[in-house]
């Protein structure tokens, strides 16, 4: 157990593995479906770091549409943007501007970078996704595991200067709640520095007016618990702020995730309801 509540991280198999998925975002190229999208910007820096660097996955002609900015996970020390193509094609094939940055990771980098970078990332979206096609007005928030993580932390937490820009956010399996941190796991490794751990934690955050979120937890989820999305709805509800939880029977930590590509889509409706989220929320 990574803590001793309700997250567990150690062990973690990471779906950055880059071999999985190679395989994955090949499978998702044969199977057909999806409208045409292409990657219209590769590896524009936001920063002078090797890891601040990010793509942009757009339909064809785009013109003002919504933009979503993808965190994959990876516990805070692993993760490719090239690796997550298949998440970001399908997110673009249903009329969305994605934007998938690197961020700095373990063991390089510690509490804060990530979200530095993160932030970092959103402020490069508004100042430059109207070159793709993309409305600097309606930007949304979405990732996976700690990508999850990184996201809500951006979306809730007014310290790091993105927050007024996200106008809605959707996390995936998401750590949101989960002190105290075990010894030796990966939260502690990455977020134990913080000189108050407590502000690494999305649920201290939750105010009246934060954007709408939509949070998705597998119910088999034994990595991240799905209590950890129930905690954070309720808080962000009790507070006054629009928040939904959706649990997926029999879905797991990483299943959650590859429910969103082609060959696994049947799985679980969460592509559609992410889609049918945001759609509303960033209209």
């Amino acid at each position: 157990m990574l803590t001793r509540r309700n997250l567990s991280i150690a062990g973690l198999a990471t779906l950055a593995g880059c071999s999985r998925l190679d395989l994955l975002n090949g499978a998702n190229a044969l199977v057909p479906g999806d409208a045409a999208v292409k990657r219209v910007v590769s590896g524009a820096a936001f920063g002078s770091e090797a890891r601040q660097r990010l793509d942009v996955h757009a339909p064809a002609d785009a013109r003002g549409a919504p933009v979503l900015v993808f965190f994959y996970g990876g516990s805070w020390a692993s993760g490719r943007r090239q690796d997550y193509g298949f998440a970001a094609r399908a997110l673009a094939a249903r009329g969305f501007v994605v934007v998938v940055p690197d961020y700095r990771i373990v063991p390089q980098a510690r509490w804060p970078a990530f979200i530095e970078d993160g932030a970092a990332a959103i402020a490069w979206t508004r100042a430059n996704i109207a070159a793709s096609g993309g409305d600097p007005a309606r930007i949304g928030v979405i990732g996976h595991s700690a990508g999850a993580h990184i996201a809500m932390m951006l979306a809730l937490d007014r310290r790091w200067g993105a927050a007024d820009a996200i106008r809605a956010g959707v996390g995936l399996a998401g750590p949101y709640d989960f002190l105290p941190f075990a010894p030796g796991s990966a939260a502690e490794t990455a977020l134990g520095n913080a000189s108050d751990r407590g502000e690494t934690q999305p649920i201290r955050f939750a105010r009246a007016d934060a954007p709408p979120l939509l949070l998705l937890t597998g119910d088999d989820d034994e990595t991240v618990r799905p209590g950890n999305s129930d905690r954070l709805a309720a808080a962000l509800t009790a507070a006054g702020a629009a928040a939904t939880v959706r649990h997926y029977p029999r879905q797991g930590h990483i299943g959650i995730l590859l429910a969103l590509s082609k060959p696994f889509r049947g799985k679980a409706p969460v592509l559609a309801d992410a889609v049918g989220f945001l759609r509303q929320q960033l209209a």
